[in-house]
């Protein structure tokens, strides 16, 4: 039965490492970053909705009358 030939696995890796990192080098590098980023304003927004002007009540079932 013939051995596994490993000689080359020491170069094939150290390469693909470095293909990985060079590769993920460019990809980064293209990405742009702002500089000063500026703050957005956290001010909520009031939006009316339908039932804000209408008195509602949830009836549960255990604030129900007792029979």
């Amino acid at each position: 039965m013939p051995q596994l030939d490993t000689s080359t696995w020491f170069i094939t890796i150290t390469s693909m490492i470095i293909t990985l990192f060079i590769m993920f080098q460019l990809k980064i590098s293209k990405h742009s970053y702002l500089s000063n980023p500026e703050s957005k304003s956290t001010k909520m927004m009031s939006h009316p909705t339908p039932w804000q002007s209408k008195w509602t009540k949830i009836y549960l079932p255990l604030s129900l009358p007792q029979q």
